[in-house]
């Protein structure tokens, strides 16, 4: 993830001073900067939104409607429009929210910590390798990557040696591996790239109907496996969940 932004702004929204403590120090301690701004009213938080140059805000799901919805309406109409997070106890808190997704409420600073690394990929550049032998395939999903709301710097590469070769080159945060390639086949190049990278988030495709390789793919260290034909929904299910954000619960 590119870390060469000045700096983050998040706003929490929170009823309580204990939790706003957890997400302010573990802020303080993130990869990037973060500036943090605190609400403890959705009322408070509306007019900081409408002024400031909000990037992330995480609502305390505690906060009944309409005053979550009004902080959410809020951030949808703000200039910079922000990612909005809400954090729970458990995931149902969070039903037919209006947001981005949820995590779960932390309770030690090492929780907030990793929970704001975690969301700040939504505000911050990633740099997305794209690797299949299909070159239709390939602008399909970088097309459908372009279009989402995360800042994405994406390449492709035709087959895995290239990808290899990319990866000696550049630094990457996410790679879309095809499985059936000539050459060096996706199994054989996700156990490369996670020799070498071995943090590096890798998703398989494919258009096998081989469970197995499934299992097989994750077992080797894949985040996600996706099968074709996939949809944006799925690409973007993936994405969120490199953020750590899982769905808002429907009602």
């Amino acid at each position: 993830m590119a870390n060469d932004v000045l700096s983050v702004r998040m706003m929490i929204v929170a009823k309580w001073e204990t939790e706003r403590e957890f997400w302010r120090r573990g802020a303080a301690f993130a990869g990037v900067r973060v500036e943090v701004t605190q609400a403890e009213s959705a009322a408070e938080a509306v007019e900081q939104l409408g002024r400031a140059g909000i990037d992330v805000v995480v609502i305390d799901a505690e906060f009944g409607e309409p005053h979550r919805s009004a902080v959410a309406q809020a951030a949808r109409g703000a200039r910079t429009h922000p990612i909005v997070v809400y954090s729970a106890e458990k995931d149902s808190d969070a039903v037919g929210a209006d947001g981005d997704g949820v995590v779960t409420r932390p309770t030690t600073v090492a929780e907030a910590q990793y929970l704001v690394d975690r969301i700040l990929r939504t505000r911050l550049p990633n740099r997305v390798l794209v690797v299949d032998d299909s070159a239709t395939t390939r602008s399909i999903v970088k097309k459908i990557l372009m279009a989402t709301r995360f800042p994405l710097e994406v390449s492709d590469a035709a087959e895995g040696a290239a990808a290899l070769a990319r990866l000696r080159n550049g630094k990457f945060d996410i790679i879309f591996l095809d499985y059936n390639m000539p050459g060096l086949n996706g199994l054989a190049a996700l156990a490369e790239i996670k020799r070498v990278h071995p943090s590096l988030e890798v998703v398989m495709i494919t258009a096998t109907q081989d469970e197995e390789i499934g299992a097989r793919a994750r077992a080797a260290g894949a985040a996600a496996f996706l099968k074709k034909p996939f949809f944006p929904a799925d690409i973007e299910q993936v994405l969120h969940a490199y953020c750590g954000l899982r769905p808002i619960p429907m009602p």
